[in-house]
């Protein structure tokens, strides 16, 4: 933790460099990263319903149609590929909680109406302490700064551990995860909200959160998060 904060710290001292490629940042530059690596991460056709690349923007893809996700819209920076999926790793798995800004001013701009609150996936206590923080939690805090809407950080309890969704099948991360969220009441109705998560592949952590909050009243849900990955198939 103090090799973090004196990075943070040399960081903060340091002239403004791109945070992708190291390299100072010009006067003009309004953004996190330098105008050459904000390249790298193309606006890609997406279904607005599933996140899923499409060969040009769709309300809803063929898939959508024929079995909509329960989420209304979900928004996300792109696949987990190079150099977004090193920038989530080192942010989730490195402790790089610098990223938190420039990641979240990366996906603010695919957010077309922002829900007026806000909410993140939260962590099994254990994990919490093990980790030491929410990567979910540090993004949704950044996007409720960024567009100025409500962020409920304690809306969900994680009411057991779980294995690790990445490497189960599709049907191991369903039941993986049945009965492992708690919704504590709102603050008060609301109609629309938003789920922040780092990365989502199955969907299946979402959909539980989904559920939960349409089960309360709430009209429409939104999903925000960095990466958006095709379902992997199973053998």
């Amino acid at each position: 933790m103090v090799s973090n904060w004196l990075q943070k710290t040399i960081r903060s001292l340091s002239p403004a460099q791109c945070h992708l490629c190291r390299l100072p940042l010009a006067a003009t530059d309004q953004h996190y990263f330098c105008q050459a690596c904000l390249m790298q991460f193309p606006v890609i056709p997406r279904c607005k319903r599933c996140g899923l690349v499409t060969t040009k923007p769709v309300e809803q893809c063929g898939r959508c149609l024929k079995k909509p996700p329960i989420w209304h819209s979900l928004s996300c920076i792109g696949d987990y590929h190079y150099p977004l999926s090193q920038l989530t790793h080192q942010f989730k798995y490195q402790r790089a909680f610098w990223l938190a800004p420039p990641l979240s001013q990366l996906l603010t701009q695919h957010i077309g109406e922002p829900a007026p609150v806000i909410t993140a996936v939260p962590l099994h206590w254990r994990r919490y302490l093990w980790r030491g923080f929410n990567q979910s939690d540090l993004l949704a805090r950044q996007l409720s700064q960024q567009m100025n809407c409500e962020y409920w950080p304690f809306l969900f309890h994680r009411t057991r551990a779980t294995p690790h969704q990445q490497g189960l099948s599709r049907h191991q991360r369903l039941t993986n995860l049945k009965g492992a969220f708690y919704l504590h009441s709102l603050p008060y109705p609301v109609e629309h909200v938003a789920i922040v998560d780092d990365v989502v592949t199955t969907g299946s952590t979402v959909k539980q959160l989904c559920r939960l909050l349409l089960d309360v009243g709430v009209q429409r849900v939104d999903i925000y998060c960095l990466c958006r990955t095709p379902e992997p198939t199973d053998s």
